[in-house]
């Protein structure tokens, strides 16, 4: 089974300025509501250490990122028990605009976990990433600001 997530925000800012705050893990538990911890380093083959807050569900996961195209793409995929089961690709794109960017925030989920995953992957999961591209946009624009 798949099932894709996505959502988007349009963000005041240059793509290279929102990149940053997306690869400076260390500081999400400063800002972000839904991805409250992270530690690792943002290149591609390295493992991630997350915590992930969805409703009244937390996660930790260590997934490896996939793609680090610096002011452009963002990807890790996790894996959750054995093979099969649940993984999700979560990606970050960042694609410029006449008034800044636009970041289409995703999340591609294959196993059989998904079917019975579905509705929660699409009510808390769906808030947590919204949640998460406010959270970013405000704080692109306040330190933009200082």
């Amino acid at each position: 089974m798949r099932h894709v997530l996505q959502t988007k925000i349009n963000i005041a800012a240059a793509p290279e300025d929102v990149w940053l705050h997306l690869i400076d893990l260390p500081a999400y538990s400063a800002w972000n509501p839904f991805i409250t911890e992270a530690a690792g380093t943002a290149a591609v083959g390295e493992r991630l250490t997350i915590r992930v807050q969805a409703g009244d569900r937390a996660s930790t996961l260590h997934p490896t990122i996939t793609v680090a195209d610096p002011g452009r793409v963002f990807e890790w995929l996790a894996h959750v028990g054995m093979p099969g089961m649940f993984s999700g690709r979560h990606r970050f794109e960042l694609t410029p605009t006449a008034t800044g960017c636009q970041l289409v925030h995703s999340e591609t989920f294959h196993g059989i976990l998904v079917r019975p995953l579905r509705r929660s992957i699409e009510t808390s999961t769906r808030a947590g990433f919204e949640a998460m591209n406010d959270a970013l946009a405000h704080r692109v624009l306040v330190e933009r600001a200082a």
